[in-house]
């Protein structure tokens, strides 16, 4: 009988672990390889741009965008991913586009840590900094959510105002990123050597 307990315990707990995972946006999982993006890029007709780091061959960074439209069913204008040993660890939207209202913006940012904080729950501040310089004052917000160790969700918005000509520019980004990943492919990549 009490293995019959611990079983039932266990698949009542499952689906709340489950819960606390946090997949990274568009269909793609943690652990993917570089071609599950590029076969959604040429679904949508994206532009895709992959770059390695000299210093870091076991490295790679794709961008993906749209010419002139947001991201499929999202309103990020482009999206960051990057792989390690062709795994997946990092994905970051950008959002914010040259020529849009900073308030806007800064509007869409709110509402998108709200949505984000009742989806996954509350967001820890990182760093609030304002710096002039040159006549350029620069103001950024950042938050974290860790639902698992070593496994983020962090927020970041950035705004520039040009104190001689007083105009002001935005954007934020949403990063899903998998620490966890990235230190066993690291391990493994270094037992390689």
């Amino acid at each position: 009988m009490p293995k019959f307990v611990l079983l039932a315990w266990i698949s009542l707990l499952a689906p709340l672990a489950a819960q606390a995972v946090l997949a990274p946006p568009f269909g793609l999982s943690w652990g993917d390889s570089p071609e599950k993006l590029i076969e959604f890029a040429g679904r949508h007709e994206l532009d895709v741009r992959i770059t390695i780091p000299g210093d870091q061959p076991d490295l790679r960074e794709f961008r993906v965008q749209s010419r002139k439209n947001p991201l499929p069913s999202s309103t990020a204008r482009a999206l960051d991913a990057r792989f390690h040993s062709g795994r997946l660890f990092e994905v970051t939207l950008h959002y914010g586009k040259p020529g849009e209202s900073a308030d806007r913006i800064e509007g869409q940012f709110n509402e998108m840590k709200r949505q984000l904080t009742v989806k996954h729950g509350d967001f820890i501040p990182n760093q609030q900094a304002r710096k002039t310089e040159d006549n350029f004052s620069t103001r950024t917000l950042s938050f974290h959510h860790e639902p698992v160790k070593g496994l983020f969700l962090n927020m970041v918005f950035t705004e520039m105002e040009d104190l001689l000509r007083k105009t002001r520019e935005a954007s934020f980004s949403l990063i899903y990123r998998n620490d966890n990943l990235l230190q066993q492919l690291e391990a493994a990549a270094a037992e390689r050597k």
